[in-house]
């Protein structure tokens, strides 16, 4: 049950993210009120998966898996570029959240 709570936080932080994008700096009030409303339940979520998982865990694969995911929604939904650099640094972010899941405990 924890990692169903994990995996529901991860999908509130990244469509949380994505509305803060939409909300244009909090003028739009919709988009700004899907954001602030989701980031809370990211965040009450998420304190339900840590009763169970590792904290360091935990907020590896939810850091990690929401960098990667709002990454690829930046390129694909709104278009932004992101560089070799960039590319690998996600590389990078990936291989550790996999490896800090696999040996972390």
């Amino acid at each position: 049950m924890a990692y169903f709570f994990l995996t529901l936080a991860i999908g509130f932080e990244i469509a949380a993210t994505t509305f803060l994008k939409y909300s244009n700096g909090f003028s739009k009030l919709v988009p700004t009120a899907l954001s602030l409303t989701l980031y809370l339940a990211c965040h009450c979520t998420f304190s339900r998966a840590v009763t169970k998982i590792n904290l360091g865990i935990a907020y590896a694969a939810w850091c990690g898996v929401g960098i990667v995911v709002t990454a690829l929604i930046s390129r694909f939904l709104f278009g932004d570029r992101i560089s070799p650099a960039g590319t690998a640094g996600i590389i990078c972010i990936l291989t550790g959240c996999v490896l800090i899941n696999l040996f972390g405990e």
